[in-house]
């Protein structure tokens, strides 16, 4: 007998992390922000989360995973400096936040 999948687990198999990158790029661009995410991420700064949005007066950096994936420990120290930078958003997203990234990209 087959054990049940998880919700987390059948998100995990349904959407990938390149699919929601471009769930939150195509949201950012109706939504009117400035979009960026590094494709090669071999010569970026280990760490360094997977998007940087802008639309002033707001900034925003966001780590993507998909539902089951973790997070390492050069990303975990960059999303908590940049949590301690007064106005920055920071947010760590995964496919079950969809409907909440768009509330936050619309605000």
């Amino acid at each position: 007998m087959k054990t049940p999948l998880s919700n987390a687990q059948r998100l995990d198999r349904i959407v990938t992390e390149a699919e929601l990158q471009d769930f939150v790029r195509e949201a950012a661009e109706v939504l009117g922000w400035t979009y960026h995410h590094e494709t090669d991420s071999r010569r970026s700064t280990p760490g360094l989360p997977d998007c940087i949005l802008a639309r002033p007066p707001r900034v925003i950096f966001s780590e993507l995973k998909t539902e089951l994936g973790r997070t390492s420990k050069a990303q975990e120290h960059w999303l908590e400096q940049l949590r301690q930078c007064p106005g920055v958003e920071v947010y760590l997203w995964r496919p079950s936040d969809m409907n909440h990234i768009l509330e936050v990209l619309a605000r």
